[in-house]
């Protein structure tokens, strides 16, 4: 089975995250994608994260009508600070079967030769793209790499931090949430300090 892992922070999972996800679902060679909940590095401030089981539920309301979409919780279990390597070679040896690949925006391909042990992940694992709207046209020397998979998908322009801000300002931002993460957020009344 060929999952794509997007690791994100989903604070909180809004409907560009689940559109990008439902189109590697249905348009890359891949079985199922896992929505990775980044947890809280202990060693940054936290500011408006909200706690790791939270953001982690959200993902379980937002996922649950879409049966290739699964929510994961597998780096809350690995030590702090991680990196994405180490969450790799982690799942290979509890899954051996499955083969995994990863889900990154463009944004994120432009420094991928900043990661730690970032040859390694490109030897052994195939990475999808989507476009991000950007000026930088340079550092995509990656792009070409025979592992890096270009996927031509909607580019999606929302962000999780502006859906935070105009919550505390007070504004309507229910058309960028799933129902359920939208009755979730506004029941507990996250993200309005």
């Amino acid at each position: 089975m060929k999952i794509g892992l997007y690791f994100g922070t989903f604070n909180p999972i809004h409907v560009g995250h689940l559109i990008i996800a439902n189109h590697m679902a249905e348009h890359a060679d891949l079985d199922q994608i896992w929505m990775v909940v980044t947890p809280h590095n202990p060693l940054k401030k936290k500011s408006t994260l909200l706690d790791d089981y939270h953001r982690l539920q959200m993902v379980h309301l937002a996922t649950e009508d879409f049966p290739k979409i699964k929510p994961s919780d597998i780096e809350f279990k690995l030590s702090q600070p991680n990196y994405t390597v180490n969450t790799l070679v982690h799942l290979q040896e509890k899954y051996p079967k499955y083969e995994f690949s990863l889900i990154m925006g463009e944004d994120n391909l432009r420094s991928l030769h900043k990661w730690k042990n970032y040859e390694v992940i490109l030897e052994n694992h195939d990475i999808y793209v989507y476009p991000r709207i950007s000026s930088e046209t340079e550092n995509l020397d990656l792009k070409n790499h025979q592992k890096i998979h270009m996927i031509d998908a909607p580019v999606v322009e929302i962000s999780s931090t502006f859906i935070r801000e105009n919550i505390k300002n007070g504004k309507n931002v229910q058309p960028l949430l799933p129902a359920k993460v939208w009755e979730y957020i506004d029941h507990n009344n996250f993200y309005k300090k």
